[in-house]
């Protein structure tokens, strides 16, 4: 019986006046992992940069170390949601943040020493890659654990800020970096966040149990199907999933098509696009701050409506300008600052969601169907807006990009997520 607890019932409630942050089990890990994810947004800006200036890699070859930072969420995903699901979760982030660590600190080793090469930086993307996977599937499936259910939503607020935060301040630092220290040896300042995230980690008092070990007895394909069936035969996951699997299709396509047509057609400079596109993870802080007043404010069901209206709503500002002056700038920044606002407003309560409805010795699988698929679907969107761009033009396939991330809405008039008041109380069928 143990096994099939819900979040909702292992979860004590802590004391509703004091915020997410007084549990100190859950600091530590928040302010580890916010650390840790400037660190890696620096790596995301300045490995490319590594094959491009420093070993004169070609077009090509930046575009398939590009490719390979989502080749772990596609193999990888549902095989380490297995895993997951068999031990105890805590041990596992702390030995991918420590091994993280040491294979990020191999490059700026490796081109200390002179030895750096294309192949090595191509390995240390897919394993770094690979053991962010389990990192993030273990954590979104340990911090349920470690708060109450009435502080889920303020907790993956907490984490999703600390993302959009990296994201704005991660590359800023990483340009500041590769000016004085070159691209290679920026990769550091990764290695080292990786070993805060471990030692938060390791700070963390609450005893975490094993899994039931009758688990164990399960093959490993009938593991990853019961993970499967966790999302698929529920209502509410599966149409939240292909809703979510939709957005990010757009997104895909959206975000290939406007940085060329930005670019090439309106002639946006390099610096003004960098404002603009800021605006996202600004508008993705924002919402992330936000989104648990705006649940409290408005309910469960209405807050999701309203941020899935930011979210497939606000991109159609993008083809209302048709020029680069200030006027275009600030109609862009405001297509992106609501899209990004809405954005984390819907990630974070559906994460919630997703959290409380499912059984706890299914989280993992469940969060690593969810991420295989969802990030599955972004480079497909980005082919697919490169195809059709190529085909029918920019303006054309941006407006065809903008209708596909517009879709979405319609889910409010059939899907069982917009008219939840409030969080179930345990796993169902809706």
């Amino acid at each position: 019986m143990a096994a099939e607890q819900t979040v909702a019932a292992i979860a004590t409630d802590e004391d509703a006046s004091s915020g997410i942050l007084a549990n100190r089990d859950f600091a530590k890990l928040w302010l580890g992992e916010t650390i840790s994810q400037i660190g890696s947004q620096v790596t995301q800006f300045a490995l490319p940069l590594v094959a491009i200036l420093t070993l004169k890699a070609t077009v090509f070859e930046v575009g398939l170390l590009n490719a390979l930072r989502f080749v772990p969420f596609i193999v990888v995903a549902v095989a380490a949601g297995v895993v997951l699901d068999r031990r105890r979760r805590r041990p596992v982030l702390i030995v991918c943040s420590l091994t993280s660590a040491v294979l990020t600190g191999l490059i700026p080793l490796s081109s200390s020493a002179g030895f750096l090469s294309l192949g090595l930086v191509y390995a240390v993307a897919v394993l770094v890659g690979t053991l962010t996977v389990c990192f993030d599937v273990g954590a979104l499936s340990y911090v349920p654990f470690l708060v109450g259910r009435r502080h889920l939503t303020d907790a993956n607020s907490k984490l999703f800020a600390s993302t959009a935060f990296a994201g704005i301040a991660g590359p800023s630092l990483a340009g500041l970096l590769i000016g004085l220290i070159t691209a290679p040896v920026t990769l550091t300042v990764d290695a080292v966040s990786y070993l805060f995230s471990a030692a938060g980690l390791l700070l963390i008092r609450k005893p975490e149990p094993e899994p039931d070990a009758g688990q164990d007895r399960s093959s490993v394909f009938r593991s990853i199907a019961e993970g499967f069936r966790a999302v698929y035969g529920t209502r509410l996951l599966r149409v939240l999933l292909v809703q979510s699997a939709t957005l990010n299709t757009g997104f895909g396509v959206v975000s290939t098509i406007f940085t060329v047509y930005a670019v090439r057609t309106l002639g946006l400079t390099p610096t003004r696009l960098g404002i603009v596109l800021a605006a996202l993870p600004a508008g993705s802080l924002l919402g992330a701050l936000g989104a648990a007043r705006v649940k409290r404010a408005l309910g469960l069901g209405r807050t999701l409506a309203v941020s899935i209206l930011g979210v497939s709503a606000s991109p159609l500002l993008l083809l209302l300008p048709h020029s680069a002056g200030p006027g275009a700038m600030a109609v862009f920044i405001l297509g992106w600052l609501g899209h990004g606002c809405g954005i984390s407003i819907w990630n974070v309560n559906t994460v919630t969601l997703r959290q409380v409805v499912t059984p706890t010795r299914l989280l993992a699988r469940m969060n690593a169907t969810y991420r295989m698929l969802l990030f599955g679907t972004l480079p497909v969107g980005a082919m697919i807006g490169g195809l059709v761009g190529g085909v029918i033009g920019l303006r054309p396939a941006l407006v065809a990009g903008i209708i596909v991330l517009a879709l979405p809405i319609l889910w409010i008039f059939f899907s069982p997520v917009f008219r939840l008041t409030e969080m179930p109380a345990a796993a169902q069928e809706l």
